[in-house]
């Protein structure tokens, strides 16, 4: 058993990592606040903007209007876009979505290539011998579109250029401070989801849609919104997941505040119980010494 005061040392080092633990779900929970906030400001406008891409893939002859809704006849390459967070200490956020990530890709690791948001996918993914052709890291705690625009034109570009044949979107998607999801979005070529919204907006029939008329021209209108329109899909998915890694780090800190402060507690019963023992044997020689000498003097 350890001694009264190497438990004292360790129950003095607990509270301190306590201290630390409350401090950093203090500031996680100011920031949660704030990306929170920024999704929802966004998420409207990143939602109609999805909804105006899907109607775009729905046109008549699609394969002609725009390079970027041109499906390829085989697929030798794949890019994925992975989001993650710099740092640790946010529970199992990391750990979820790279797990999510190999599920759907793992089977594919040799034609798939990666730009990574955040050292720790870049590091997962390297370390598992994945391709990562770029990397961005140390993002402003509250990105503008400028910000991050620069992925989402990469991934146009390379699709454009042929290095790669499909662009997937693999990100954490905020439901509430207790409820981060992995999801995964195809964002190249553009390709039609079930239509529901579509039909309800547009008054579109799935899988079909009424022609638009472009002014001045399709080639003009669509070089300009399905480029920007795809990064802006980035842009909402990194706010998505900073808003999801600021509420993971929250409740991983709070659940380690409450463990230590349980550990202190069992910790101090064992210390209390160890004096306890240490001051009865004391009276006891205390006694034993006393009564030693009463005999000796008789």
């Amino acid at each position: 058993m350890a001694s009264a005061r190497d438990m004292r040392l360790r129950i003095r080092s607990i509270k301190n990592i306590a201290q630390v633990t409350r401090a950093l779900e203090a500031v996680s929970a100011s920031k949660v606040n704030k990306a929170v906030a920024q999704v929802e400001g966004t998420r409207p406008y990143a939602d109609k903007a999805w909804q105006v891409l899907q109607h775009v893939a729905m046109q008549p002859g699609r394969e002609t209007l725009h390079p970027l809704l041109t499906d390829r006849t085989e697929v030798k390459k794949t890019l994925v876009l992975l989001l993650s967070s710099d740092r640790g200490l946010a529970g199992a956020y990391n750990t979820n979505v790279i797990r999510f990530n190999m599920q759907n890709f793992g089977d594919k690791h040799d034609i798939t290539e990666y730009i990574t948001v955040g050292k720790k996918g870049r590091d997962l993914i390297m370390r598992r011998g994945g391709n990562v052709t770029a990397e961005f890291s140390d993002l402003p705690a509250a990105p503008s579109f400028m910000d991050v625009s620069a992925i989402g034109h990469l991934a146009v570009e390379k699709f454009l250029e042929g290095e790669v044949d499909e662009v997937y979107l693999v990100y954490t998607d905020y439901v509430n401070i207790a409820k981060q999801v992995p999801v995964m979005k195809k964002l190249l070529p553009l390709e039609v989801d079930d239509g529901d919204d579509l039909v309800q907006e547009y008054g579109a029939t799935q899988k079909t849609a009424a022609a638009y008329i472009y002014e001045p021209s399709a080639e003009e209108i669509l070089d300009e919104i399905i480029p920007n329109f795809t990064a802006l899909q980035v842009y909402q998915a990194i706010l998505e997941s900073l808003a999801s890694e600021h509420a993971a780090r929250m409740v991983a800190m709070r659940n380690a505040t409450d463990n230590a402060h349980e550990l202190v507690g069992a910790l101090q019963l064992e210390y209390n119980k160890v004096r306890q023992q240490t001051i009865t044997g004391d009276i006891l020689d205390i006694a034993g010494g006393a009564e030693a000498l009463a005999q000796s003097e008789a």
